[in-house]
């Protein structure tokens, strides 16, 4: 149940900001920005921070978005890009291939303020033809619950600004890290009763361990900010598997292609993982906290084309430069806001290098990097 509307101070209407980077997702970006809008919650809005998209998504962006921007050059600094812009006093961030029921923020919202939680986790259920796609819907279903994998998806934009926002020097694994380094600060985390809908699209082994070995790269870099963490997860994910052990069970064929899909994505981590060891020289411990270096960003442009989807159709590769700029409709959704009382802007979050910071005008060429999916 949605926890009751709240009195005094916490019955005041926090603005949302919701975030979404995007790269060639026409495929479901239109779904995507319409659940959105569609929100039940009364004070919100939506910026779209496009990574030189070559399809329609940036069009589509504009139609939806209060805010739309241009950045790159990966996923962490299209985030840290849009929270840098937003009004709100929350961020929920999202993917491009991510779908919400109609009252997915506002129950997430409620349980923040019922539980004065930091972060809300909001659960995802995974939906796609073919048969791998079954197996990580069976997955997602068994790993719903368990506390230690609950990465928050809506979170206090003070906490962000405060903490650095998500880690450039990761692909992959930032919504981990974030998660951890919550754990660390005693951050709160609540877990909403909502549900994501996330379009994985046709998977196939191939394209998750060309992905799993992309994000491979920056594990040790995880590692080394966060010890421990990699081990945790495991036993979180084994303690699911033994407690969802019946579900399981009632489709064999299913569960022994989970087995099977995750041995091929770990195998694939831990390839990537020899892969980036270069990634560290010469660097002391990571701190969670550091935006200076970004490993993704050494991995060469070849693996981020392989990297871009999982999925056996995905979009082109775009030879298109993401730049600084923004634009907003002239019309927004009935639900947005560009004010929220109480809300400062902080210092700049590490959004990408230097050069891709700076506001331009034009755009410039460089190899197809990120993914979306």
């Amino acid at each position: 149940m949605i926890p009751s509307r709240l009195t005094g101070d916490e019955a005041v209407t926090p603005l949302v900001s919701v975030v979404v980077p995007t790269r060639n997702a026409v495929r479901t970006i239109e779904t995507c920005l319409r659940s959105i809008r569609a929100q039940t919650w009364p004070a919100l809005e939506l910026i779209v921070v496009d990574n030189g998209s070559a399809d329609a998504t940036w069009a589509v962006a504009l139609r939806h978005a209060d805010l739309a921007l241009r950045g790159g050059p990966e996923r962490s600094a299209q985030r840290n890009q849009g929270i840098a812009h937003a009004a709100g006093e929350w961020i929920c961030y999202l993917d491009a291939d991510m779908e919400l029921a109609p009252d997915v923020v506002e129950r997430a919202v409620r349980t923040g303020q019922a539980t004065g939680a930091v972060g809300v986790a909001i659960p995802e259920a995974s939906v796609g033809p073919g048969f791998w796609a079954r197996c990580r819907a069976l997955e997602r279903r068994c790993l719903r619950d368990e506390p230690g994998l609950l990465w928050p998806r809506l979170i206090r934009t003070g906490y962000l600004r405060d903490t650095g926002g998500f880690a450039v020097w990761l692909t992959g694994t930032e919504d981990a890290e974030l998660h951890r380094r919550m754990l660390a600060d005693g951050a709160p985390i609540a877990l909403a009763d909502a549900l994501i809908v996330h379009h994985e699209g046709r998977l196939t082994l191939r394209g998750l361990a060309r992905k799993r070995f992309y994000y491979g790269r920056g594990l040790l870099a995880y590692r080394r900010a966060h010890p421990g963490a990699l081990t945790a997860q495991a036993r979180a994910a084994a303690r699911a598997a033994w407690r969802h052990r019946r579900r399981l069970l009632a489709e064999p064929g299913v569960a022994a292609g989970i087995i099977v899909m995750r041995t091929v994505e770990l195998t694939a981590y831990a390839a990537g993982a020899l892969a980036g060891r270069h990634d560290l020289d010469g660097q002391g411990p990571a701190a969670s906290r550091s935006t200076s270096s970004a490993s993704s960003a050494l991995a060469s442009s070849e693996d981020r084309s392989l990297a871009r989807t999982d999925t056996v159709a995905g979009p082109p590769a775009s030879p298109t430069a993401p730049t600084a700029t923004a634009e907003r409709p002239l019309t927004t959704g009935k639900n947005s806001s560009r004010v929220a009382p109480g809300t400062s802007r902080r210092p700049r979050l590490d959004t990408s290098s230097e050069s891709e910071n700076r506001p331009t005008t034009g755009s410039t060429t460089h190899p197809n990097r990120g993914d979306h999916t």
